[in-house]
């Protein structure tokens, strides 16, 4: 580690000097307070009694060595001792490992020579902004779980979890915070350990294979990564030397609407620490992206336009993307923001923040209002429905349903639908369809695919006997085949940020009748919609000579509907074709020459 660079927050790798090392036949332990009057190392090996750490470099590092060949799951801690005399222990900030809560110790984890098997990948890695991406957002411990309530460890979840992707048509899973936490009830957004995987599914190479199995099926990886706040608990970062080193001293701004601390980030030293933890994910673990928590936070002052841009927070992230990029350029920087600060996606050079994507929280705002209101409303309100394309070639952006959407009393986004449950299923159906035709990669949370009828529970898997029942059945089936057509399809994807691969055919809004046309590699392919609760005929005008090839129908009998699609191709008169589009339901065909 650069000294240098380390204090003026230009360090990726803080976490290769800073932590516990192993070195010849002992560990290296190492550890930054530079306010502390005096720090020691405790733990299994010396019955937590006290081995003294010495000063180094400038005095405000303090070192130790010891000689013994430490195994695997050894637990520590830092003693600091403050100026005023009393000491409180710390678990390791750069630590590669924890304890199970209530434990809070850190653990020693070795991280050299795990035997990945992902070199194809790799090489060939994207960061898909030509491609299609489909996320499956999933907290790790309320996927499933054993009979006995247990979690699945990292590595139970590889025969359980990736056929389950594969079968189901997503390339891509994104996991809440993985990286240590004291509250379950936080899902992982509130810290203590920014470098060790939770040990409530094992260790850290028990979640490298997790992620090394995935690539070896083609799936990518995602991580959350909270770099605006951390836990409150006083053994982690909190007063870590006795001062106020991660966070504001001040409360105005030290903290978060979430009752967490917020990062100091005008200390180049939590920077470097910051963005040692993003790129350690990347690198050690070969994670394929991370979406970046609360970034509004980080844009204004505790994400309040009205207290004006945090300058430091912005140099930070633009700093932190720069970097990130140059290291692992194809990976994917996400920026979870709900401002509307422009440039998001921009480049660095060109005075952007960097990212590759950013969420579209206004779209899922917008949409899921529309399929709220009853059909009078819908008459009126459909520009909830539109508004998104007269800015969305502003930014790239990903369509999120997250797992924000599925709790805290908003219910689950079946429910969501408009009317009585019955009427919920073919409404829902047609909003996943007119998403997907939607222009932007896609992101949306476990449980979706079932048709949840219930709000989502950290404390619970989900609720899979949904699938004895046949209309939960056909509704995950019609999701499937909607994520395979996504898949297969270019025009879906491929021009997913520009003009030219996206054109509204028709704008009945007092009929609630909408369709429109996706272009990409030379493929096209149209989608019509009604959105009211009557039949509706449709008039798609295309070119002469043009035939319509049948690829999805939400209203399909297979699906719970009561449409009968023969898959014979629509000939029109003159480049024109009526549809007959049922209530509450969406098709989309191939457009071939004749």
């Amino acid at each position: 580690m650069d000294y240098q660079s380390f204090y003026a927050g230009t360090c990726f790798d803080a976490y290769r000097y800073q932590g516990a090392h192993r070195e010849g036949d002992g560990v290296i332990f190492r550890t930054f307070a530079p306010a502390a009057a005096g720090v020691s190392v405790i733990g299994d090996w010396n019955g937590w009694t006290e081995t003294p750490m010495e000063k180094e470099y400038d005095g405000n590092f303090w070192v130790c060595r010891v000689g013994e060949k430490l195994p695997d799951g050894t637990r520590y801690k830092y003693r600091i001792w403050k100026q005023d005399g009393s000491f409180l222990d710390h678990c390791d900030p750069y630590g590669f490992g924890m304890e199970l809560r209530p434990g809070t110790a850190s653990v020693l984890r070795t991280l050299e020579g795990f035997p990945f098997g992902d070199q194809v990948w790799m090489a060939g890695r994207t960061d898909r902004k030509k491609g299609p991406l489909n996320i499956y957002e999933l907290h790790l411990g309320a996927w499933r779980r054993k009979a006995d309530g247990s979690w699945y460890s990292y590595t139970e979840l590889i025969p359980v979890l990736i056929p389950y992707l594969m079968e189901n048509g997503f390339d891509c899973v994104e996991f809440l915070p993985l990286s240590e936490h004291p509250c379950d009830e936080s899902w992982g957004y509130q810290n203590t350990g920014f470098f060790s995987p939770t040990a409530r599914y094992g260790t850290a190479r028990e979640l490298m294979s997790l992620v090394d199995a995935c690539h070896r099926a083609s799936i990518a990886v995602i991580l959350d990564f909270v770099p605006v706040h951390f836990a409150v608990d006083d053994y982690a970062l909190w007063n870590y030397d006795g001062t106020a080193l991660y966070e504001y001293p001040h409360p105005a701004v030290g903290y978060s609407e979430w009752g967490s601390c917020n990062f100091m980030h005008a200390r180049g030293e939590v920077r470097s620490f910051l963005q040692s933890a993003a790129h350690y994910w990347l690198e050690e673990y070969h994670i394929d992206g991370l979406r970046m928590d609360a970034v509004r936070n980080l844009i204004y002052w505790q994400g309040d336009p009205g207290r004006g841009e945090n300058q430091c927070g912005l140099s930070f992230l633009r700093e932190m993307n720069r970097g990130l990029k140059a290291l692992h350029p194809n990976a994917m920087l996400i920026a979870e923001d709900s401002s509307a600060h422009p440039g998001v996606t921009a480049p660095v050079e060109a005075g952007g923040l960097g990212f590759d994507y950013k969420w579209d929280l206004g779209w899922m705002h917008d949409t899921l209002s529309y399929f709220q209101m009853p059909q009078a409303e819908r008459k009126k309100g459909a520009y909830a429905l539109t508004f998104s394309m007269e800015y969305f070639f502003n930014e790239r952006y990903i369509l999120p349903l997250s797992h924000d959407e599925v709790v805290h009393g908003k219910a689950s986004i079946l429910q969501k639908m408009e009317g009585l449950l019955e009427g919920k299923f073919p409404q829902a159906r047609a909003f996943y369809l007119y998403m997907f035709a939607h222009p932007g990669k896609k992101l949306n949370f476990m449980g979706a695919e079932l048709g949840q009828t219930t709000e989502w529970s950290e404390q619970k898997a989900l609720a899979w006997e949904l699938l004895e029942q046949p209309e939960h059945q056909r509704f995950q089936r019609f999701f499937r085949d909607l994520n395979l057509v996504y898949h297969y399809h270019p025009a879906l994807w491929a021009e997913d940020y520009g003009p030219k691969g996206f054109r509204w055919l028709a704008l009945e809004e007092e009929r609630c009748l909408f369709a429109l046309e996706r272009r990409g590699e030379g493929e096209r392919v149209v989608f019509a919609f009604n959105f009211s609760w009557t039949p509706e005929n449709l008039t798609l005008e295309l070119e002469e000579g043009a035939l319509l090839q049948p690829l999805l129908d939400s209203d399909n009998t297979v699906y719970g509907g009561e449409s009968l699609w023969d898959g014979r191709p629509l000939e029109g008169e003159e480049g024109c074709f009526r549809v007959t589009l049922p209530p509450c339901s969406g098709r989309c065909w191939m457009v071939l020459k004749a």
